[in-house]
């Protein structure tokens, strides 16, 4: 169960968004998938993320993916909505269609259709921040070309502007660089295969992508990750090791098409992706397969 008072702590799962064999959007099938990640323990969902292949979707598919997602959600689980736009005037829109359908925070990229500076930055997120909803700045500099630096992070904190970051650099020095700039700052885990490590700096959330294969495990993860306690980190790392060869897809080019392939895998639909992302080369799916097989074999699920 989501915080009340900061929804964005916890674990949100950027989920994965089920295609017919159309191509078209399986909403009965993804309003499915959130009700049974609650069902797993999972604290929430992030929707229109990167993994739920938003900029492959109509304006209409994409704010009913929203809808669908809060509609789905029972009492007490969260929904962290996507808002990343080429504009400023755009990630206003979604975050005020994501407040009126109901969803608690918003997960925003900076602009991104080139390399913005520090201004544009700045004002991108004040005019975000006009439409009513809490703002978790998402910081992926490999994606967007953009890095929202510490310095930056703090000026948008310190302004009110954000209440927090996903952290998608993998330098886990960076959670000490921001906890020292902005101590009441809060870090969320950006990529999977660095949670242990970000948890251990005093990471309060994580927005993660293999829940959705493995929702369980991960949570397990996440709450000893998290737990500041020694005993409990000892004790996570087997765990960790485990489950490492699959979590550092979710950092790869491919995450969405291996993510996906590992819910085929545990019985769940993840199924085809919209283009530009093509099937999965054989060796690589081989790879991830039998990574897959592994894990599930151990009893993780």
């Amino acid at each position: 169960m989501i915080d009340q008072n900061k929804p964005w702590r916890g674990v949100h799962v950027a989920t994965a968004l089920p295609f017919n064999e159309d191509l078209s959007v399986d909403f009965d099938g993804y309003a499915e998938h959130v009700k049974w990640l609650a069902e797993n323990g999972i604290t929430g969902v992030a929707p229109n993320g990167s993994l739920g292949e938003y900029q492959t979707l109509s304006d209409e598919e994409r704010a009913r993916v929203v809808t669908t997602a809060v509609e789905a959600a029972p009492e007490g689980f969260g929904v962290m909505a996507g808002a990343g736009s080429y504009g400023a005037h755009q990630a206003r829109h979604w975050v005020e269609q994501a407040a009126e359908a109901g969803a608690q925070s918003i997960l925003l990229l900076p602009p991104n259709i080139y390399r913005a500076d520090r201004t544009a930055i700045v004002e991108h997120y004040r005019e975000a921040a006009k439409g009513g909803l809490p703002l978790v700045a998402y910081n992926n500099p490999f994606d967007t070309k953009v890095d929202l630096t510490t310095e930056i992070v703090k000026e948008l904190f310190d302004e009110g502007l954000i209440v927090a970051v996903k952290e998608f650099t993998g330098d886990v020095r960076r959670a000490y660089e921001l906890h020292e700039a902005a101590p009441e700052l809060d870090i969320l885990a950006g990529t999977d295969d660095v949670v242990l490590e970000l948890g251990i700096a005093g990471a309060v959330g994580w927005v993660a992508g293999y829940p959705n294969a493995l929702p369980q495990a991960s949570m397990d993860l996440y709450n000893l990750a998290t737990s500041g306690d020694p005993t409990k980190w000892a004790e996570a790392l087997p765990k960790y090791k485990d489950l490492h060869s699959l979590l550092r897809w979710d950092s790869k080019t491919e995450f969405v098409q291996a993510i996906k392939l590992s819910m085929d895998i545990a019985g769940r639909k993840g199924g085809i992706c919209r283009a530009p992302r093509n099937p999965l080369p054989p060796e690589i799916a081989a790879q991830i397969t039998a990574d897959t097989e592994k894990v599930l074999a151990k009893g993780y699920k």
